[in-house]
């Protein structure tokens, strides 16, 4: 099979987004041809997406791979650059797991269900688009229409509030997207030629003042999406209205495209601005955990106390980018994708929950494991790897995170003593509002109100299955993370030695040899 020269991520990307243009000429009354149609093109998307990965991606190598390039508009120098390195392979891998999964989620949906899948295929190929496109003006572009689906999939398809939450959530990300555009466009026009490749952008030597304006505007339309407090507030507003599919889609691969962004173009493209920038990081990382865990723990809608949650593990991804070692860039990388299964798994359990409740209140809940026997437990499952129990994804990540700051020598020791702290207290809230939820929910008496009203049915095939699915990740990669690690690794060590090189006290020092793979812990140890 000869795959050298076959355009693998041009057709990834393009295949849900010219199959989504069909649907309108499908015929169907129900939707339910249209959703065997729509799963059947995640799954040749996805499978075309593991095929580009085993015959074409080298874990030893770096730089870009899978790269294609051909003129656009030539007149601004446009063109269609598309590949992908160890940054952004397993973030393409997830979207496509993710969305498949979703795909399957949406299944009850009978409203307009060909205008919800035709939203819904239109969004794989522009989310893939946003992880493997080397062009800034086309990454603009397609960060800015990938926000379109998610617009309509939140105001058409949410529950009471969601018009309001679904113009929020375009202003806020669509405002911060102007300062992309701005920055972009700086970048490019900066020196003596004009360029918008991603590569000739990162080898540009830029003044320093600039560098840090540059870095400043992409960290704030960055945490948008990240989100980092206090631009963060859209996302419970999101996820409050959100249904079970769009949670997955919103959990599993929006927030991930900012922590994507964050390596990508403020430190890999401006590392002398990250050397300023990166305290700052730190401290905004650790407010999201803080701040995030003790308000998750206040809330009584379950849908904003998993959104909160979300929102304090992601800190852990900007703490990770600051941390100037390999072992803390790999954990922020591998938290992205760990939360990304994670969450995507809690909040589909969300929408099953309330499938059969009709109600988002703690308060209203109580005692339903004793007729909802499977979902108490898929629900103890996932919960258990969201507040990062060994075993599970999340504790690898997290412990990876706290090992690479901790050995980091970028900081004085009474700030990196104040900020592990911080980040344990973090981690001891989350058991305690996660495992209250579980309580109010499932043990006690029933709520004799609700049982009367609502048909408590157990988990069907289909829901164990998509939890099982995500499941296995989640495990296989807290009980083996080299078979995630191992595909950006070496990325993540070019990138970490360009970061430590622009700092003059780290220039000539190694990164502390500390990594999570056994044979090279036993040679720290000796």
């Amino acid at each position: 099979m000869n795959t050298a020269n076959f355009p693998w991520l041009t057709t990834i990307i393009l295949l849900p987004v010219v199959a989504s243009l069909l649907i309108p000429i499908i015929p169907d009354k129900d939707g339910k041809t249209v959703r065997w149609y729509a799963l059947i093109v995640g799954l040749i998307d996805f499978a075309l997406i593991v095929t580009a990965f085993y015959f074409g991606y080298d874990f030893s190598n770096p730089d870009l791979q899978l790269f294609e390039s051909y003129a656009w508009v030539p007149q601004l120098d446009l063109n269609w650059s598309v590949g992908a390195d160890g940054l952004s392979m397993p973030l393409i891998i997830l979207t496509g797991f993710i969305t498949t999964l979703a795909a399957l989620a949406a299944w009850p949906v009978t409203l307009k269900p060909k205008l919800f899948y035709f939203l819904l295929l239109a969004m794989y190929g522009g989310q893939i688009a946003v992880f493997a496109v080397q062009d800034m003006l086309l990454f603009f572009l397609v960060w800015e229409l990938e926000l379109i689906p998610v617009y309509l999939l939140l105001a058409i398809w949410g529950g009471k509030k969601r018009q309001y939450a679904a113009t929020k959530f375009i202003l806020y990300t669509a405002g911060g997207s102007l300062f992309i555009l701005v920055a972009g466009l700086a970048m490019a026009f900066y020196g003596d030629t004009v360029t918008f490749d991603m590569r000739s952008l990162a080898a540009k030597n830029y003044a320093l003042n600039l560098q840090l304006w540059l870095y400043g505007a992409f960290l704030i339309a960055y945490a948008v999406k990240l989100p980092i407090f206090p631009l963060h507030t859209w996302l419970p507003d999101a996820h409050g209205e959100a249904t079970a599919p769009v949670h997955m889609l919103l959990a599993g691969i929006l927030l991930k495209m900012g922590g994507y962004a964050l390596i990508r173009m403020n430190a890999q493209m401006l590392p002398d601005a990250h050397a300023y920038f990166a305290p700052v990081l730190v401290i905004l990382g650790v407010v999201n955990i803080i701040y995030a865990a003790l308000t998750s723990f206040a809330q009584r809608n379950l849908k904003r106390k998993i959104a909160y949650s979300s929102i304090s593990h992601m800190g852990f991804v900007t703490i990770g980018i600051a941390s100037f070692t390999d072992l803390g860039l790999n954990g922020a990388m591998l938290q992205m994708v760990s939360h990304g299964l994670i969450g995507a798994s809690l909040f589909f359990l969300v929408g099953a929950t309330y499938d059969r409740t009709h109600t988002l209140m703690l308060d209203e809940m109580g005692g339903v494991g004793k007729k909802m026997g499977k979902i108490f437990a898929m629900w103890t499952t996932c919960s258990l790897a969201s507040l990062a129990l060994p075993g599970m994804s999340g504790f690898v990540a997290e412990l990876m995170v706290f090992v690479g700051f901790a050995t980091s020598d970028a900081y004085n020791p009474t700030f990196k003593i104040i900020v592990v702290f911080l980040m344990a207290v973090g981690v001891i809230l989350t058991p305690i509002y996660l495992l209250s939820m579980l309580r109010e929910i499932f043990y006690g008496e029933e709520n004799k109100e609700l049982v009367s009203h609502q048909k408590l049915v157990d988990a069907e095939p289909r829901e164990i299955f998509i939890i099982a699915c995500l499941l296995v990740p989640i495990i296989g990669i807290g009980l083996y993370p080299k078979i995630l690690t191992q595909v950006y690794d070496a990325s993540t060590v070019q990138l970490t030695e360009r970061l430590r090189n622009s700092v003059p006290s780290l220039a000539q020092q190694k990164a502390p040899a500390v990594s999570l793979n056994a044979p090279q812990i036993g040679e720290a140890v000796r």
